[in-house]
């Protein structure tokens, strides 16, 4: 009971489902995800107090300040990958450690208002130029050192919209748990 009480904390919308094919209306649909998610989000902290936003959405888990300093981490790593997959013949990315990265003094006391602004302009800019990729471009890939796969474009888009949505329920699914609404 406890194992399956941590994995509805660690995955509250569960873990990312590979679609069975990657349609125009479902890349749309993502797409729109990934540009409405800085407005989203926003909406769902910018009211919190400093002990809220240091407040883990579970045990041993990050607080809701490194949450929200590690999507932006996470998906300025998703736009250089666009980039360099978009300009090189599948390129192999760089790895980062965001256990690491969030564990850094900025992940951990930097006011969050700074970062919801770069989400803003970061993810006007990746749905610009998702909505912009081609066929040919949705297919290019990138390898991936830690999976030792390659992705394709057209796989990202899913990715990080649920990426996106999976750390805002970690918010939502927090502050319901503590009244914070």
């Amino acid at each position: 009971m406890e194992e399956i009480e941590l994995e509805k904390l660690k995955y509250p919308i569960g873990k990312f489902v590979t679609p069975e094919s990657y349609s125009s209306e479902y890349i749309s649909n993502k797409i729109a995800e990934i540009a409405t998610f800085p407005e989203r989000l926003k909406r769902e902290v910018e009211h919190l107090t400093e002990e809220q936003l240091d407040t883990p959405y579970r045990k041993e888990g990050w607080t809701i300040r490194q949450v929200i300093h590690h999507c932006a981490e996470s998906h300025m790593n998703c736009y250089i990958r666009i980039k360099w997959t978009l300009t090189e013949d599948t390129p192999t990315i760089k790895y980062y450690h965001e256990d690491l990265w969030s564990a850094l003094d900025d992940s951990l006391t930097m006011p969050i208002e700074p970062t919801l602004s770069l989400l803003e302009g970061l993810h006007f800019r990746l749905a610009f130029i998702m909505k912009n990729l081609s066929n040919i471009d949705l297919e290019k890939s990138f390898i991936h050192p830690e999976h030792g796969a390659s992705f394709q474009l057209r796989e990202i888009i899913g990715t990080y919209a649920w990426h996106g949505d999976h750390h805002l329920a970690h918010i939502t699914e927090l502050k319901k748990r503590n009244n914070w609404d």
